[in-house]
């Protein structure tokens, strides 16, 4: 595997102008975290800091646009606080995009990571987004979103693999499909049934896949086999419509990552080979965007534009 090639940015964390604010920050968690968390808050999480004009901020999908937003509100002085309205509604899949922008600046290969964690409320496993990061022997998994604080485990040094406080999406799907797990507790919120269980793992799967490969879309970006089982009218073009398809793929892909974390370079390298030629796969045939805020938009990567519906 060439570790070096994560080092490099995507589209989704270049950062543009904004580079010389990303390159004054230390590649470090805990500053990664302190600058993350000045600039995104939480949509859900915070709410009572988002304010009318920053609701659509969840969609905005590139770095350099968050960044943008952010600066446009005050200066951009990652780490310095920010009074309420001048932050961005953003998630923990931004506050990772932040992330990876800061260490790619350095040269430093990171990469996001797509799963659940099981640390936000007892029984229950929220749909989460870390970072990792190599440090020149091993990957390093930490939470942009936690400080060190208040946890039994280190948020700067996620333990990893099966039944850790942070689980991947490929991991939990293996289990669920073992019938070793019970996927009804893995999802958005106990309150949003129609986002957990099986369905809502599996996509999760393919978006673990897109994320991998250089594609960190939001979490609500629906393409290929992640788009089974949505209704007829919001299928986007080359969806997958059976659903035991998407089965079969999601557990061809999850075996693939599991192998692939393991040091598999066979099982990086055809992931890699499957994503660039499967449409099924990557979002690159069309991307349909189900904001929490009920726009539904269907999005050009390329140009970097949504129409609305």
């Amino acid at each position: 595997m060439d570790v070096d090639a994560f080092a490099a940015h995507t589209a989704f964390s270049d950062p543009g102008r904004h580079a010389p604010v990303l390159a004054g920050i230390e590649p470090t968690p805990d500053a990664i975290h302190a600058a993350a968390c000045s600039i995104v808050v939480h949509y859900r999480g915070q709410a009572a800091r988002v304010t009318e004009r920053m609701r659509d901020d969840i969609d905005l999908r590139w770095l350099e646009a968050i960044l943008d937003a952010a600066e446009e509100r005050a200066p951009l002085v990652p780490g310095t606080p920010r009074e309420v309205g001048e932050e961005v509604a953003g998630c923990c899949r931004d506050h990772t995009l932040f992330g990876l922008g800061v260490l790619r600046e350095h040269g430093i290969p990171a990469r996001s990571r797509v799963g659940f964690a099981g640390y936000f409320e007892p029984g229950f496993h929220h749909d989460h987004v870390v970072v990792e990061y190599w440090d020149g022997s091993r990957w390093v998994r930490f939470d942009p979103e936690l400080g060190p604080d208040g946890f039994d485990f280190d948020t700067r040094d996620l333990p990893q693999g099966p039944r850790a406080p942070f689980e991947t999406a490929a991991e939990v799907w293996i289990a669920g499909r073992g019938d070793n797990l019970d996927l009804s507790v893995y999802g958005v919120d106990r309150s949003l049934p129609h986002l957990c269980g099986h369905e809502f793992v599996r996509g999760y799967v393919f978006l673990e896949l897109a994320h991998r490969r250089g594609d960190e879309l939001l979490l609500w970006d629906e393409f290929g086999a992640r788009a089974a089982g949505l209704p007829p009218d919001l299928l986007p073009e080359g969806a997958v419509l059976d659903e035991d398809v998407a089965d079969e793929l999601a557990d061809e892909i999850a075996v693939l990552l599991v192998q692939a974390d393991a040091g598999d370079e066979e099982a990086e390298a055809e992931l890699a080979r499957r994503y660039d030629q499967d449409p099924r796969l990557n979002p690159r045939v069309a991307v349909l965007t189900l904001t929490p805020h009920d726009r539904v938009g269907d999005v050009d990567l390329s140009t970097r534009t949504t129409r609305w519906r």
